[in-house]
């Protein structure tokens, strides 16, 4: 049971009242607040559908749910409700790292009991639903029965019939690259295929976005346009005739649709969270702690080194003991190293046969480094690439994770560089090698279950997991709290590659749209600016200090050259004092793929931090400080664009500083440049 805040306690007593429904045609509930209302019934062809209204307004229209068999009768028609209940849950846990400290779980939940008549051989199946003020979840429950044991699931048939007009920000689902592209803006009929989170805005403000929770042994839901604004999930393929393969009983992923009436009250909604099982890893707290890293990375995507050995490899010991100099000296945490182990010289991409993970480099001492970084405090930050070789690597999981803890090391960054649907999985066959194995997608079945494999057995040995070109996260954070971070968008790397690769509204998209799933592994930090051959980035200076406040990771690098970041005392002072650990997070001014500003506060001291990223779009904002405590004076130190400054030419790099003492209700008035962004640190004034 998570430890419950007093003021919830005489509520969670009248929760657990649960009490039967008569048998009906339809079932309904409403969530607490009472402004959204969920209606389930089924139609004259006997198919299962649920609805939603939101303050009286249809939201939702009929909706189908059900499945398609690969061995029998489809779930689809045959339906009667037989029964459902109700209870109400109102309770507060307590986050070991996040963006806020507490979170508030409560919602009434209905239970709809189904049974197909006897030409569909009366399979059974209850659909679980929560209803928050902020949203729902839903969920198919299958129970033991005669009918069948094990279920092979083709494809899962749950619609969102979205019924206002809008508009819809969104990347394609099942592309080459996974869910590294670039957001699309279009009405929300214009949407073909869609990877989830999909965030839409309707015509009269409401904000919407679909996702799922608790992503554990299944096939991720992509979202695919059926007709107008009808969508029906569709799950990620699978090298076997069925998608998904259970056997009975079990649960499927909730499906989620977060709602608010703002930007804010889309972002600050913990819903996916709410969805997940209570953390399995009640130690988390003694030897992992959120943190700021370094790294030997930022040579390698542009060019200036490389992660095979040779003249120019990057993961030397020198070079490293550099980094770990640098890091001790600046109050980083850790030094991630790429391509210190043996694999990397060839082509590993969509490959990785070749890949160790407890041999080093010949130039790379392992044992040395991890001790050296031990007396500087610092600690090594471990890499394990797979180049999408799943079987590779689960044959060596257990040795590597071993080798890393008793070296110290407790982070690890995965990767599973190959293109969507190279994953090498281990085929039926006794032997390990290129001539046993499956090819699956990132986000399949196959990959999900790799992924719960990787971070319990990283739990195992006390090691947190940092997971790029990963499956999307899904609020696993809080039953899996040593998952910390993950990539699964374009990060910073793609502006590396190309002037102005992401563009300027990529970041302030990310906010609502990709950062709703989970913390990201965004690596940012490019104080110079400049990528391969000096491609200038989409972002002023002081946006790169916005996104320490803008894309949340209880891991946050500082990834550019160290070289570049001294040549920037200001700006890395402020990089050092951001914190990654907050108590409190709100957004205090944005709109979505506009621009993002967020207040939050450090959970380990009285200060505030503020700050955010704009757009193309030259935009000034009146901030007010209404969050700080009342009857208290704060010192404001500023980062902010400077006058003139743009994306567009070298003025991106014009930035200004300002210092001056601020107090609840005061406002600010804040000019945020093309590709600009702002940072602020608000200290009690006489305080450290």
């Amino acid at each position: 049971m998570p430890r419950l805040l007093p003021a919830f306690a005489a509520a969670l007593t009248l929760a657990a009242t649960a009490h039967a429904q008569p048998v009906p045609a339809t079932a309904s509930a409403a969530s607490p607040d009472g402004n959204i209302v969920l209606t389930v019934s089924t139609d004259n062809d006997q198919r299962a559908k649920w609805s939603l209204t939101n303050k009286g307004k249809l939201l939702v229209a009929p909706s189908g749910l059900g499945f398609i068999l690969t061995d029998g009768v489809n779930m689809t028609r045959g339906w009667t409700i037989t029964g459902s209940e109700i209870r109400d849950q109102d309770d507060t846990w307590e986050q070991p790292w996040g963006e806020r400290r507490f979170v508030r779980d409560h919602y009434r939940e209905l239970i709809v009991h189904f049974k197909q008549d006897k030409d569909h051989h009366e399979r059974l199946m209850n659909v679980r639903f929560r209803l928050f003020d902020n949203g729902i979840g839903l969920r198919y429950e299958i129970p033991e029965q005669a009918a069948f044991k094990t279920m092979h699931i083709a494809d899962e048939l749950t619609e969102f019939s979205i019924a206002p007009r809008g508009t819809a920000w969104w990347i394609t689902g099942g592309e080459w690259n996974r869910y590294e592209q670039v957001y699309q803006k279009t009405p929300i009929d214009g949407v073909a295929t869609a990877h989830t989170p999909i965030t839409m805005r309707l015509d009269d403000g409401t904000h919407l976005a679909i996702h799922e929770a608790a992503l554990v042994d299944y096939s991720a839901m992509w979202l695919k346009r059926e007709d107008g604004q009808t969508f029906r999930s569709t799950l990620s393929p699978s090298s076997h005739e069925a998608r998904v393969t259970r056997d009975l009983p079990f649960n499927t992923p909730w499906r989620t649709m977060r709602i608010a009436p703002d930007a804010a009250g889309l972002v600050e909604n913990d819903l996916e969270l709410n969805l997940n099982e209570p953390s399995k890893v009640p130690d988390i707290k003694a030897w992992f702690k959120p943190q700021k890293y370094i790294g030997i990375w930022w040579g390698m995507i542009r060019g200036d080194w490389t992660w095979a050995t040779g003249p120019r490899h990057g993961a030397t010991t020198a070079r490293t003991k550099q980094y770990i100099d640098f890091a001790a000296k600046n109050g980083f945490s850790g030094v991630l190293v790429e391509g210190w182990d043996k694999g990397w010289d060839g082509n590993w991409f969509g490959t990785g046969w070749d890949f160790s993970y407890t041999q080093s480099t010949p130039d790379f001492d392992l044992k040395a480094i991890t001790a050296y970084a031990a007396q500087k405090h610092v600690q090594l930050i471990g890499h394990h690439e797979t180049g999408g070789n799943i079987a590779n690597y689960e044959a060596q999981l257990d040795d590597a994770m071993k080798l890393y803890s008793g070296l110290g090391v407790h982070m690890v960054k995965t990767g599973y560089v190959a293109d969507a649907g190279g994953v090498q999985a281990p085929g039926d066959g006794p032997n390990l090698g290129p001539d046993n194995v499956r090819m699956e997608y990132h986000d399949g079945q196959r990959q999900v279950e790799h992924h719960l494999k990787v971070v319990e057995t990283a739990a195992k040995y006390h090691i947190a997991i940092d997971a790029h070109e990963p499956v999307k996260d899904t609020g696993l954070r809080r039953t899996w709290p040593n998952w910390v971070a993950r990539e699964g968008a374009r990060g910073m790397e793609y502006n590396a590659w190309g002037p102005f690769a992401n563009g300027p509204s990529h970041e302030p998209t990310l906010v609502y749209t990709r950062m709703l799933s989970g913390p990201m592994d965004f690596t940012p930090g490019i104080l110079s600016l400049e990528g391969h051959d000096h491609a200038p980035l989409a972002s002023t200076l002081a946006k790169q200090l916005g996104l320490y406040l803008a894309l949340y990771s209880p891991i946050q690098m500082a990834a550019d050259f160290i070289e570049n970041l001294e040549a920037h005392p200001k700006e890395l002072a402020f990089i050092r004092q951001v914190p990654a650990d907050w108590s409190e997070s709100h957004l205090i001014a944005g709109e979505v793929g506009d621009y993002a500003i967020f207040a939050r506060k450090d959970r380990n001291s009285s200060d505030w931090y503020v700050g955010g990223v704009n757009d193309a779009t030259a935009r000034t904002l009146d901030l007010s400080f209404d969050f700080l405590d009342a009857g208290k004076s704060y010192t404001a130190t500023i980062y902010k664009d400077g006058e003139g400054a743009t994306y567009l030419t070298d003025a991106r790099h014009k930035i200004a500083y300002e210092t001056r003492v601020v107090k609840k209700g005061d406002k600010l008035s804040l000019w945020l440049a093309p590709g600009g962004g702002a940072a602020i640190r608000l200290a009690p004034a006489g305080g450290k």
